[in-house]
């Protein structure tokens, strides 16, 4: 009765999810990301978020710097992802009202000391952005592309620039102090309500002056004054970062209709414009998954249907022991491995994994983790991995109950602390580097709290469940009887060394993701915009077949060279590819990063290293299942005496 019921469950969530995706774009909104009405003259809040740099990977508050500030600094509720990805939302002082262009606006002046100038150079030296938030879209700076005829959109301006007086050679910082925003919207001609569909901004430095004495906002400015006819249209006057200078902050805000509809504003954002090196991508894929498909498909429906036949034609004993191949293994082909624990703790982390890619994955080809939903792809990650640890309990405890294990406790254990335990290691030792910097992406003590509460809370008991239900199981029972005495393993070609196999076995699951793999380490670490979940689904569907078929085949030839240790070969065969995974994130961080920081190249390879280990964890897994499941179908086919 369990299965007709989990299938009844399976076919009313894939009935909800046809129909929330049928549902009419104007009677169905993601929740938090419906669309805002405005009225001419409504106002708007404009919010500041983190400072981010490439070259540094470390992101601070907005108001680390000598910005302008509100009368009271408000945070924004944050969900977790984000407060994990540094984002620390605020409110600003600019002052917008919908439809209402205004020009030279003064927010503040500000005299900086030393400690703020060098703060100040230091930013600029590092080429730190400067991000901002208007219902919910992101500030942009728009850059034409002379050689595609389009243009590019980059988040957030630079706190200034490095440059140099005319005939002067000593090099200065300026400071972006004045900003030309263009708020983009979209106007329902029925109602006269408006909807935004556009934020950008032009920085400019200058040099501001006015007449008579400062009197805040009131005051009239020189370098730009509408009456007069004066805006600032570039930055050949531009103001010079210096310890007891005085900057004046000002700001113009434009509004322009456009014809985008608020469903589609964020496609300027993600527009791809090299979607044409995802399809050499998943071409490249198909090409290898159709290689290996061949070889898997040669060696079912020939080679072994010609073993099979032959094994199961010999009559007598005599004639077995002639025969040589994977059949002269086959009461050895079961026995339980070396570091039995330790490799059922492995797939169950394993399936844990796939769990939570696979789940999330789905949400997000559905639109359910669009980046208008920020810090949302982290979240469902993380409380997905959570919750996967009841199949990762369950999958462990199934194999070490077929391993002839009773202790099923211990397993449990292990599994529920093992990979997180070495992961919540690292990520701590990073955090403590982060909290040295003083920057905004250490991750707050009631976070860590949250974090440890999730573990502890939820994962671990549903490791337990699973592991409980699945020791509760008959044992997998093998297809042959297994010998007492252990036999021989014969001399084996220099080929069939099992350090060659597993690095060799590595690269084809490496090379069906590798082109993917260097767009979302640009999305990563080069804070580009990441939402081609279609194109990743693909690759990843192109990995599972990838890692499984090539550890079938060669296993199949270690079995044939009458070598029955396949358990930990088969998990490391496909595992390998994390070693070139790690190889290749070398390779990106030397040839298309600017980092120069100690403590940035740290974050680096320590973050680099622990996804690299997960991706060991994972195809390992896949190749694993892949084998075991190949090898139950060939001894199962023959007859044995």
């Amino acid at each position: 009765m369990r299965a007709p019921a989990m299938l009844r469950w399976a076919a009313a969530a894939l009935a909800l999810a046809a129909l929330l995706a049928a549902s009419p774009a104007a009677a169905f909104y993601l929740p938090g990301v419906a669309p805002n009405d405005f009225h001419k003259k409504d106002p708007l809040l404009v919010k500041v978020n983190k400072l981010t740099s490439t070259k540094t990977q470390l992101p601070y508050s907005y108001y680390s710097l000598p910005f302008c500030k509100p009368n009271t600094v408000v945070d924004s509720a944050e969900n977790l992802g984000e407060v994990l990805r540094g984002d620390r939302i605020e409110n600003s002082p600019y002052v917008f009202e919908m439809g209402e262009p205004k020009m030279c606006q003064i927010i503040c002046k500000a005299k900086i000391d030393d400690k703020q100038a060098k703060e100040l150079k230091e930013k600029i030296e590092d080429e730190y952005r400067v991000n901002m938030i208007l219902d919910n879209l992101p500030l942009v700076v728009a850059i034409a592309r002379q050689d595609r005829d389009a243009t590019v959109y980059q988040a957030g301006y630079h706190v200034g620039v490095k440059g140099q007086y005319a005939g002067n050679k000593d090099e200065k910082s300026f400071i972006h102090n004045h900003l030309t925003f263009l708020v983009k919207y979209h106007k329902d001609e029925t109602t006269d309500l408006s909807r935004i569909v556009g934020f950008e901004v032009k920085p400019y430095s200058i040099n501001h002056q006015f007449e008579g004495p400062w009197n805040d906002k009131n005051t009239r400015l020189i370098t730009c004054d509408p009456h007069a006819s004066k805006l600032v249209v570039n930055s050949d006057t531009p103001q010079e970062v210096e310890a007891g200078k005085e900057i004046v902050f000002t700001y113009d805000v434009a509004f322009e209709e456009s014809d985008v509809k608020w469903a589609s504003r964020w496609d300027t954002y993600l527009l791809m414009a090299d979607d044409q090196i995802h399809w050499f991508s998943i071409v490249n894929s198909l090409m290898i998954v159709l290689f290996l498909s061949g070889m898997v498909a040669m060696i079912m429906l020939r080679t072994l249907y010609r073993d099979i036949s032959r094994y199961n034609q010999l009559e007598t004993e005599e004639e077995a022991q002639e025969e040589t191949g994977w059949k002269l293994v086959h009461g050895d082909v079961f026995r339980p491995p070396a570091n039995s624990d330790l490799l059922c703790v492995c797939v169950g982390t394993g399936v844990q994994f796939f769990g939570m890619l696979l789940v999330t994955m789905i949400f997000a080809v559905l639109g359910f983790l669009s980046p208008s939903n920020r810090g949302g792809l982290m979240t469902a990650m993380l409380l997905t991995w959570v919750l996967m640890g009841l199949f990762a309990g369950y999958a462990s405890s199934r194999l070490y109950k077929m391993f002839k294990g009773s202790e099923w406790k211990s397993i449990t254990l292990r599994t529920a602390f093992l990979f997180p335990g070495i992961a919540f290691g690292i990520f701590f030792i990073l955090n403590a580097l982060i909290w040295g910097e003083k920057s905004s992406g250490a991750v707050p003590f009631t976070t860590m709290f949250a974090l440890v509460l999730l573990w502890f809370g939820i994962s671990v008991p549903l490791v337990f469940v699973g592991s409980y239900l699945g020791f509760k199981q008959p044992a997998i029972e093998a297809p042959v009887k297994t010998n007492k005495i252990p036999r021989q393993v014969p001399e084996q070609a220099w080929y069939m060394n099992p350090a060659f196999t597993i690095l060799i076995g590595g690269i084809l699951p490496f090379g069906a993701v590798f082109i993917e793999l260097f767009f979302i380490l640009t999305s990563i670490w080069l804070h580009q915009f990441y939402y081609i979940f279609g194109f990743l689904f693909l690759v990843f569907i192109i990995l599972i077949i990838t890692c499984a078929e090539i550890t079938i085949v060669l296993c199949y030839f270690q079995l044939c060279s009458e070598d029955y240790m396949w358990w930990w070969r088969s998990y490391l065969t496909s595992g390998s590819s994390a070693i070139y995974l790690f190889l290749y994130a070398g390779f990106y961080f030397f040839t298309k990063l600017q980092i120069t920081k100690v403590v940035s190249g740290i974050l680096y390879f320590g973050y680099m290293l622990l996804a690299s280990c997960a991706f060991c964890v994972l195809t390992g897994t896949i190749g694993f299942c892949a084998c075991f499941w190949f090898t139950r179908l060939i001894y199962s086919s023959v007859k044995i005496d």
